[in-house]
């Protein structure tokens, strides 16, 4: 079982899989950390020997931003967004989309679960 930046890779998947795990590392990444460190791209994480693991623990801790700080450097980021009050600050506290997309139709994921609004009644005829 690998460990790096406080996650454990899972063990039967290609090392460019196994990587995209640590949040911050998505393939490409994964696939320049690995090409640097001299791997196969589809070796599987539990055939990675102790250098190699440590290898890979060094390019990631010297070159990237992953896990951790890089949560918190996008928490304070929309923090900034929302103390400055800008369009896109404002959307953040509504809990709508940020980037322009349509919120008539869609956008469920960050609006949430429908809130039905009952419908007017009629006025009756006379």
């Amino acid at each position: 079982m690998a460990r790096i930046a406080g996650i454990d890779l899972p063990k039967n998947k290609r090392g460019e899989i196994g990587l995209t795990y640590i949040y911050g590392i998505g393939r490409s990444t994964a696939q320049y950390i690995l090409e640097k460190a001299g791997i196969d791209i589809n070796k599987k994480v539990n055939q990675w020997n102790d250098e190699e693991q440590t290898a890979i623990r060094n390019i990631i801790n010297n070159e990237f931003k992953v896990e951790g700080a890089l949560r918190s450097e996008v928490q304070m980021s929309i923090k900034r967004l929302l103390d400055i009050a800008c369009y896109r600050g404002l959307r953040h506290r509504k809990g709508l989309p940020v980037r322009g997309q349509r919120t008539k139709t869609n956008s469920r994921t960050r609006k949430g679960k429908r809130k039905t609004v009952a419908g007017k009644k009629k006025a009756p005829k006379k």
